[in-house]
C-alpha cells in the first residue's frame, strides 16, 4: 500500500477491525518514511446481480445510488451514517443471497422500505412517497395512518410522531 502523503510503498498496519457489519476490514496504517497515519478499507470483491428496472432496462447494482436515496430520506433525521451503511450492507447481502443473476428494482425498493420502517417512520414515509409515486394526498395520508397503526409498541418509543399532536 502506497502512502497517500509521500507515495512511499512501505507502510505497516497498526490496527485492524471489522467495519460495516463485518463486510469490510478497517486498517490503520503508518508510513515507514514520513510517519503519517491513514485508514484503508478492505472488502471482498463481489459480483452483485444486475438490477431490472420497471421499464425493462438492466443496470449494475449501485450502492451509491441506494445510499443517495436513503440519505435523502433520512435528511435532518436522527439516523446515523453507520445505520445507513448497515442498511445498504443488508440489502446488498439480500441481493447476493437471492442466488439470482438479476434482481427487480422493486425488490430492492421494498427491502429499503422495510429497513427504514424499523429505523425511522418519517424516513420511511419520505422514501415510500418517492418510490411509490403517490398521485394524491389521500394515498399519502393512508400510508401515514397505516404506519402509525402498524408500529409495534416497543418501536413506537424511539420514533418521533409523524403528525404533530394537536395543542390543547
Amino acid at each position: 500500500m502506497h502512502c497517500p502523503f509521500c507515495r512511499f510503498e512501505d507502510t505497516r498496519v497498526i490496527d485492524s477491525r471489522l467495519a460495516r457489519d463485518g463486510d469490510q476490514v478497517r486498517r490503520r496504517r503508518e508510513c515507514q518514511r514520513c510517519s503519517e497515519r491513514f485508514t484503508t478499507y478492505e472488502a471482498a470483491e463481489r459480483s452483485l446481480p444486475r438490477v431490472v428496472k420497471r421499464d425493462g432496462r438492466r443496470e449494475p447494482f449501485d450502492e451509491e445510488k441506494l445510499r443517495k436515496g436513503l440519505t435523502l430520506a433520512c435528511e435532518k433525521r436522527a439516523v446515523s451514517t453507520e445505520t445507513i451503511d448497515s442498511i445498504i450492507s443488508r440489502i446488498s447481502r439480500n441481493t447476493l443471497g437471492s442466488g439470482k443473476r438479476e434482481v427487480r428494482s422493486s425488490s430492492i425498493g421494498e427491502w429499503a422500505m422495510q429497513e427504514l420502517r424499523m429505523v425511522d417512520q418519517v424516513a420511511y414515509v419520505r422514501f415510500a412517497s418517492v418510490y411509490r409515486s403517490f398521485e394524491d394526498v389521500r394515498a399519502f395520508k393512508e400510508l401515514i395512518e397505516r404506519v402509525e397503526q402498524d408500529l409495534a409498541p416497543e418501536m413506537r418509543k424511539g420514533q418521533l410522531s409523524l403528525i404533530a399532536d394537536e395543542l390543547d
